[in-house]
């Protein structure tokens, strides 16, 4: 997935401390809206799916979310296989 601007930008999240490219691969800029949920703060970010995950979807694969820390973390989107 590649993140996207979203709409009502309200700042731009970085690599979290001590991130290192080499051994956990890049890291950018990831563009989010800050708003309320109810009484709590959301973040909101946009994804775009690559061409080969949009066929992978179609094909039936899901979409994961990969969490990389604990607290409010930076996240990972992407597809999962194609089932079979």
């Amino acid at each position: 997935m590649i993140p996207a601007r979203v709409s009502g930008c309200t700042r731009v999240l970085g690599a979290p401390p001590g991130w290192t490219p080499e051994t956990s691969g890049p890291c950018q800029g990831l563009p989010i809206r800050d708003e309320m949920n109810g009484d709590m703060p959301a973040m909101v970010s946009a994804w775009e799916p690559t061409p080969a995950e949009l066929a992978a979807i179609a094909a039936g694969a899901k979409i994961e979310l990969r969490v990389l820390s604990g607290g409010h973390p930076p996240v990972w989107v992407g597809v999962g296989e194609v089932p079979t």
